[in-house]
């Protein structure tokens, strides 16, 4: 799929393991299915409530349009047919870190940082399933709770 970075399902493993900090939002540490990446997101439950071993649809894209086309990064309701239809909470931020062991090893582990206004995450993970996210991209996350 065009404009799609990263895509898995996800398990949550543990919420706020060293205390809720803030009153309306969580910090989620949660593992992939497919690729075993382990995941960490900050997440407003007050709007997404979001409990221990929930499991979920992750996506991050650099666009909101199907076809991969770029848009300008703000957001209009009157938008039909795009990404966010089919999630049930999306969220827009930017790159702000990526590091690991060694980045011309094939089985180097990486982690992307991105904040998401003050909602924070880290995806850490084999190389290979990182590729195509650059420090200072804008990245769109679309979260989907699955019935298990």
């Amino acid at each position: 799929m065009a404009g799609v970075l990263f895509e898995d399902i996800f398990d949550v493993k543990d919420v706020d393991p060293n205390g809720k900090q803030f009153d309306r939002v969580s910090r989620l540490f949660c593992e992939s299915e497919s690729f075993k990446m382990d995941f960490i997101l900050d997440v407003n439950t007050m709007i997404y409530p979001v409990v221990l071993r929930d499991k979920f649809r992750l996506l991050l894209a650099t666009t909101l349009q199907e076809d991969g086309a770029p848009d300008d990064g703000s957001y209009t309701a009157s938008l039909e047919g795009t990404r966010a239809d089919t999630f049930e909470y999306v969220m827009y931020g930017r790159i702000y870190r990526i590091e690991g062991d060694d980045f011309g090893d094939s089985n180097a582990i990486l982690s992307a940082y991105i904040s998401y206004g003050g909602l924070l995450m880290r995806l850490k993970g084999a190389a290979n399933n990182l590729h195509g996210m650059e420090v200072g991209q804008t990245v769109y996350l679309l979260m989907k709770k699955l019935a298990f």
